[in-house]
Order: structure tokens, then sequence, then C-alpha cells
């Protein structure tokens, strides 16, 4: 199913740019200072380097999570990808788990589930959060029903994935 122009959230660059400032912002004005940034690749890792500039935070930590196949086409789980990610001695960090969006949840959930008890605290934070969400972020900039259009994945890619 392709989304019609009336059924789609488009993100610019420039909209993306004080997305990521607004959403550090909530981060540091409720006093969250993480020692490590998550994130989702591959949504999440344009919001993970800039969340952790903006947030002072070198650590950043990617997982990849395969779920979506075509536009509103998915596996029927989120599947780990290699490199599998290892949180040995963190059990006191504080851990920022971030994502493009949290569209079923179900990306999310697995990820915080995989770090409950491997790190101090979780808490995560979206660009878009959509209400069939099984999961409600702690920080959230957009709340929408619509498919959304990224300005990192618009463009069909100039190489063909292998099959």
């Amino acid at each position: 199913m392709t989304p019609t122009k009336t059924d789609l959230e488009v993100l610019t660059w420039s909209d993306y740019g004080t997305a990521s400032v607004e959403l550090a912002r909530q981060v540091a004005d409720d006093g969250y200072q993480p020692d490590l940034i998550l994130g989702i690749a591959r949504g999440g890792l344009f919001l993970a380097g800039s969340l952790g500039y903006s947030l002072a935070v070198k650590n950043l930590f990617v997982m990849n999570v395969e779920y979506y196949t075509g536009v509103d086409e998915r596996l029927e789980v989120p599947v780990v990808l290699p490199p599998y990610l290892d949180l040995v001695d963190l059990q006191d960090s504080k851990m920022l788990v971030v994502d493009d969006v949290a569209d079923t949840g179900h990306t999310l959930a697995l990820v915080d589930e995989f770090c409950k008890g491997k790190v101090g605290e979780v808490r995560t934070a979206v660009l878009y959060q959509k209400p069939k969400s099984v999961v409600q972020c702690d920080y959230v900039w957009k709340d929408t029903d619509q498919w959304i259009d990224f300005p990192w994945s618009t463009d069909s890619s100039i190489i063909t994935a292998p099959s």
C-alpha cells in the first residue's frame, strides 16, 4: 500500500534539525542525563548522533533490528541482527534508547526488554509516536497516525540490496 499525500507526514531535513533539538530539550528539561545513547538502526542512527551532541553524550551504541520490509509492511516479529550488542559492565548506567518512530512499538519493546537488568535505567525517545504503539515513550517530538517520509529514506537506494 502506498500512502496518499493526505496520509503522509513529511519530515524535511530542516524540520529534523528543529525536532532533534526540541527532543533533546525535553530530555534535558526532565533532568535526565544519560550515560549512553543506544540508536536502533537504521532509523535511529541519525537521532542518536544528534542527541549525543545536544546532550553531551559521547558513548553511542547501535543495535540492529529488522522489522519493516516496505511501506507499512513488516516481518511477523522484529529480529535482532548481528553484530550483537554487549552490555557488560553497564549495570549502573543510564541509557537513552532512540528510534525515528514508535509505530507498532514492537521494536522498542524488544530493545527495552533486552536492556532491562543489564543497565541501571532505560528511557526511550522518538521523533514520532503512533497511537497504536505498544510502548509509550518517555520523550516524543510529535504524535501522528500517518505514514512518515523521513528525509534519509524517501529516495530509492542507489544500489539494490541483495535478496
